[in-house]
């Protein structure tokens, strides 16, 4: 890569998206969580990101955690979001 151009070259510490992880915490009968899945399905769909949904009424430990802030978005296990997932954020946290 050393001879190609900058506008070809990826930054040293840029993450491939399709090597990232999206986790949708969420919870039966919430509209905000269904909404934020629609979100996150097209996005990563979009960009080829692995995602996964857990239920805090299966898990105490995410109830314990999440219960006042679902749907909670995480990124490779780091809290993105919560309540509200905005396309463009969820985005540009995965590609930049």
């Amino acid at each position: 890569m050393a001879g190609m151009s900058p506008l070809f070259r990826r930054k040293a510490d840029q993450v491939d998206p399709r090597e990232r992880l999206v986790t949708l915490i969420r919870k039966p009968g919430c509209h905000l969580c269904d909404d934020a899945q629609v979100v996150i399905e097209k996005v990563c769909g979009e960009l080829g990101v692995s995602w996964q949904r857990k239920d805090i009424t299966e898990d105490r430990a995410l109830h314990d955690q999440y219960w006042e802030q679902i749907p909670v978005v995480l990124i490779d296990g780091e809290q993105h979001t919560f309540w509200r997932v905005n396309e463009e954020r969820l985005r540009r946290a995965l590609t930049d």
